[in-house]
């Protein structure tokens, strides 16, 4: 009879524990309830949110100046190659090396941006020109033919005078992302296109006797 009462009032035990736990839950639930997003219901959201940010983590303005920043490095490229056989100057032809050694890797990262972020990668060819225009220090067709027809110190100096107006637009087209882009990567390209073209900016306006 004894080991017959323990046992009942162990069990007896058990379930007003197990009652209590359920009533502590519930008053719980009220309280973080009560508290609008204070408490739990805000931890409860960060996993999800943390687990999509590789691809959440950008804005149309981060799409747009990866798919206009594109075809800007693309024409300045063109331009670069047509300096080790048209320029004069040993200064030119180390500039557009320069150029092209930057410019040429980050087409690659821009594009692996886009291609991650299912968006569209500007075709290349001969839209470079003419979607943008002279916009954002774009040559025209025109320009890019003069360009191409100059040797010489002819050359050296076309090619500088539309280089710096050509660099002057990807700057601003950085200080846009900059201002408005949410990706952390593009935002550090942008950056660095505004000090490395800033300084090549102020090389050419020397060369050119503006400075």
């Amino acid at each position: 009879m004894i080991s017959k009462r323990s046992h009942v009032r162990r069990t007896a035990a058990v379930l007003a524990a197990g009652a209590a736990a359920v009533v502590l839950a519930a008053c719980g639930a009220d309280a973080d309830s009560s508290t609008g997003h204070k408490g739990h219901g805000t931890t409860s959201a960060a996993p999800s949110a943390s687990a999509s940010a590789p691809q959440g983590d950008h804005n149309a303005a981060d799409v747009a100046f990866a798919q206009g920043m594109i075809p800007h490095h693309r024409q300045a490229v063109e331009m670069a190659d047509l300096a080790p056989t048209r320029a004069e100057s040993a200064t030119v032809k180390k500039l557009a090396a320069d150029i092209k050694k930057a410019q040429d890797p980050e087409i690659k990262t821009l594009s692996g941006w886009l291609t991650s972020w299912r968006e569209q990668v500007p075709a290349a060819g001969a839209m470079d020109h003419s979607a943008h225009g002279a916009g954002g220090g774009m040559m025209t067709m025109e320009q890019m033919d003069q360009l191409k027809n100059a040797s010489g110190k002819a050359f050296d100096t076309a090619f500088m005078e539309l280089m710096i107006k050509h660099h002057e637009g990807a700057v601003e087209m950085a200080k846009t992302e900059q201002a408005t882009g949410a990706f952390p990567d593009a935002k550090t390209m942008a950056q660095a296109i505004i000090t490395s073209q800033s300084a090549e900016i102020a090389q050419m306006n020397k060369l050119l006797g503006k400075s």
